[in-house]
């Protein structure tokens, strides 16, 4: 049985007391886990540590972050823990305390386990105290040995002092399923037994579903919680209302979020003595009615299903691009220049992948609004939409009238017999979403959006001169502003809509976005050592692989060190950049790829590549002529093997 002492060392518990940003706490104990040989690459994990801080921060509130990734990278599964009275400004919150988590693809389920535990225990007020006003490290490990030899505390479903006769369920589930899974159970679980109730909380983590609901447990529930920063299955729930919630809410705010779902259950039920259901708006399952942000939702219906289509457009687009070297007309059986491998590649690009990616666009989008009912209308209707003409844009659509309407018709069957639920949601539904999507698309969107289609297609093809290196300007700089985020998504889905339509000329300028900040300021490093810390100028050495390879996100760590200087220096670069390349008439026939895919999928390489590092050095001078020199103390904390 693995114990805490497997997966923490006393070489890996810091105590700092002078004022730190919150990148310096996380390149300290990265470098500490790498110094300690837990990790084997240090600017491969800091890249993924920050990638999951990019989705949500860590901070859990309680003066309390736990930064965190499972990387390969990790040697072994590990903690790494930092104190700081000082207080570290950790997005909108300070936090004393720092638990880095470092756990590793092959982490066995005990660790996996040992690591969520130790989140669990930050949720106690006394414990924490302990680790605030300890006086070495070792009094941090011997705590959490202490903490780790109490009772569990997950399911108190049978037996609790001072029964007040209520019963609380949940499901909690984070992206990683490593730390805040169990800290909103833990919330919960604390939250109910200050009311004297039952609970029982299931936990999604990296290992699967723990503590699992019953049929009975819902049945016998008077209050339910779903808190969950991803999709959930809450089909156990059957038609059961229940609070939904983030997964910070219930960290943060357990008790007022267990009155909010007191509430609606008392509600509900004082609504059902009248045949009076409780609105949906406050109890239903999805984020743009319980946020009432419907432009949130709209995006992320979108995100899912452009995530889901990426690999094939990718994949197609590289396996047409290699087969363009063997000739232009090589798949072709009737051409001289036919290619056996050349129509193999082909068939798998051009017939295969690129076939697919909208009807898996519209499927997935469906698929994100009314769950697995969905799927197949939302598949038909891409698939109709490529036929038709209506491409990228028909897909969407399709996607979420498929999505609206099967959630539309689940909800008004939703007092159907049980018996007949299974035979509705593979047959009746399914078909009756698709038949009116099908006379839809036939009908009425097919036409009017594949004039469309022609419509934007013919004005990009004739743009010449100044009106495409404004709109390659725009797409790049767009693609470089946020590095990732809402608005490199919308530059992007565009890009992708062209693509579909064979329009190939956004796709270079976006890439040239993507590719300029992380290139940009790894010539900054190089250029202006006297600007940046030591660690700053490793992390450009990476830079350059990462730019190389079309992953912006290397950017983000000096960015968020520097934004008013970093951002708009990436964004001017970039934005030059693209707007040579898309006046040189570059076009890219791959989406993704980087350097590897230039020399096959590029019909002007050098000058593409010429775009790029001219984009690139004006990045690289803005930065150079903005930032400061690194004053004295800095420069002597280095010397010193300081913190940063």
């Amino acid at each position: 049985m693995k114990k805490i002492n497997d997966v923490i060392d006393v070489k890996n518990v810091k105590f700092i007391n002078e004022p730190l940003t919150k990148e310096q706490t996380i390149e300290s104990l990265i470098t500490l886990l790498n110094n300690n040989k837990y990790i084997d690459d240090a600017e491969k994990f800091k890249k993924e540590v920050y990638a999951r801080e990019n989705e949500v921060s860590t901070s859990v509130g309680y003066g309390v972050a736990i930064p965190h990734a499972q990387s390969e990278s990790v040697n072994k599964p590990s903690v790494a823990i930092l104190r700081n009275w000082s207080g570290i400004n950790w997005g909108e919150d300070k936090v004393n305390l720092v638990f880095m988590i470092a756990a590793n693809k092959e982490a066995t389920e005990e660790h996996l386990k040992i690591l969520s535990q130790i989140s669990t225990f930050l949720m106690n007020d006394s414990f924490r105290a302990k680790l605030l006003t300890a006086e070495s490290p070792e009094e941090v490990i011997e705590a959490l040995n202490i903490e780790e030899d109490k009772e569990d505390l997950n399911d108190y479903s049978k037996n609790v002092e001072n029964d007040s006769g209520k019963y609380l369920i949940g499901i909690t589930s984070c992206m990683t399923g490593i730390a805040h899974t169990f800290m909103a159970a833990e919330g919960l679980i604390n939250a109910a037994k200050e009311r004297g109730m039952r609970v029982k909380i299931q936990t999604n983590g990296s290992t699967g579903a723990e503590n699992k609901l019953t049929k009975e447990d819902v049945e016998e529930a008077d209050v339910i919680i779903v808190a969950h920063d991803v999709k959930v299955d809450t089909s156990v729930l059957g038609e059961k209302p229940f609070l939904d919630v983030p997964v910070k809410e219930a960290i943060n705010n357990a008790e007022d979020t267990l009155d909010r779902a007191l509430s609606l259950s008392s509600d509900k039920l004082s609504q059902n003595e009248t045949q009076n259901n409780i609105s949906e708006d406050s109890i239903q399952k999805d984020d743009e009615e319980n946020n009432s942000n419907f432009a949130k939702a709209f995006y992320t219906h979108i995100m899912s299903g452009v995530s889901y289509m990426i690999p094939f457009v990718v994949v197609g687009g590289i396996f047409i691009a290699i087969s363009f070297m063997f000739g232009i007309n090589s798949s072709d059986p009737n051409s001289a220049q036919y290619n056996t491998f050349a129509a193999f590649l082909n068939e798998v690009g051009g017939n295969s992948a690129f076939e697919l990616y909208i009807p898996v666009l519209a499927g997935f989008i469906a698929w994100s609004i009314a769950d697995k009912a969905a799927l197949a209308p939302g598949m038909i209707s891409g698939l109709m939409a490529a036929n038709g003409g209506s491409g990228f844009l028909g897909g969407m659509l399709g996607g979420f009238l498929a999505g609206y309407l099967t959630r539309f018709i689940v909800a008004k069957t939703r007092k159907v017999p049980h018996v007949y639920q299974g035979l509705l949601s593979v047959l009746f539904i399914p078909l009756i979403t698709t038949f009116v999507v099908g006379f839809v698309m036939y009908f009425l969107l097919n036409t009017p959006v594949s004039a469309l289609n022609d419509f934007l297609t013919s004005w990009l093809q004739t743009m010449r001169g100044a009106n495409a290196a404004i709109l390659g300007a725009i797409l790049a700089g767009m693609m470089a502003s946020d590095m990732g985020g809402p608005i490199n998504k919308v530059a992007s889905a565009f890009g992708l809509a062209m693509f579909a339509a064979q329009v190939y000329e956004p796709s270079a300028a976006l890439m040239v976005g993507g590719m300029v900040p992380p290139l940009g300021i790894a010539i900054a490093t190089l250029l202006f050592k006297n600007k940046f810390t030591n660690q700053e100028k490793d992390a450009g050495k990476a830079n350059w692989i990462l730019g190389a390879c079309f992953i912006t996100e290397g950017a983000i760590p000096f960015a968020a060190a520097d934004p008013l200087r970093t951002i708009p220096a990436n964004i001017i670069g970039a934005a030059i950049g693209g707007a040579v390349c898309m006046a040189s008439n570059i076009s890219l026939q791959a989406p993704h790829g980087g350097i590897f895919v230039i020399p096959v999928a590029c019909n002007k390489p050098i000058l593409y590549i010429f775009s790029i590092l001219l984009g690139a050095l004006i990045t690289a001078l803005l930065l150079g002529v903005s930032k400061k020199d690194l004053d004295t103390n800095e420069i002597n904390k280095e010397m010193a093997g300081g913190i940063i």
